[in-house]
């Protein structure tokens, strides 16, 4: 009991605010670019980004580059990873780069037919969305959107699916940030 407490607490441990907001400046660019291409808002690319791969920590986005969680499916031809989640030793999606795992769940959300309701949805709508992919079945956790809309206000992530849409600007985070400091 004490080592697995020990390894739970290592595990919380490195979902740090500066854990998180080191994975939003690394990946910011690309969930606004995948936004760009595919209409997926870039604050819920990024909210499931981090619930996902714990900032960026996780074993299975180590081991597989998939920073979504996504598992093979039966039409999946690439390279697969097997990790315990729901069931044990469940088929997981690797991928060579983090780009092509951002490309990859933006095209799932917007060539799967149950998740096609979203793409109606305001894009800086996040809460509808959040439920909506909850809904769709993304996730069997049922606090998942709910997750998600906290790490979307936390770190303010709704800011860069304005700045995809161009209602926004980076300079404007940053004089946000300055005036609330």
């Amino acid at each position: 009991l004490i080592i697995l407490a020990m390894v739970t607490l290592t595990g919380w441990a490195q979902l740090t605010p500066a854990t998180i907001a080191s994975y939003i400046n690394n990946y910011k660019d690309l969930a606004m670019a995948e936004m760009q291409r595919s209409g997926v808002p870039a604050a819920i690319t990024l909210a499931q980004g981090i619930l996902e791969t714990e900032a960026g920590n996780s074993d299975l986005v180590m081991r597989s580059n998939n920073h979504f969680g996504i598992k093979c499916k039966s039409s999946w031809t690439g390279e697969k990873v097997y990790h315990d989640d729901d069931a044990k030793g469940e088929c997981f999606r690797k991928y060579p780069s983090a780009e092509d795992s951002y490309r990859d769940h933006s095209n799932y959300l917007s060539q799967t037919p149950r998740y096609a309701h979203l793409f109606k949805l305001d894009p800086t709508d996040y809460k509808a969305w959040a439920h909506g992919i909850r809904a769709a079945g993304y996730a069997t956790n049922p606090k998942y959107a709910h997750i998600l809309i906290k790490y979307i206000e936390t770190y303010g992530l709704n800011d860069y699916t304005l700045i995809a849409m161009g209602k926004m600007t980076g300079e404007d985070i940053a004089a946000n940030t300055t005036s609330t400091a």
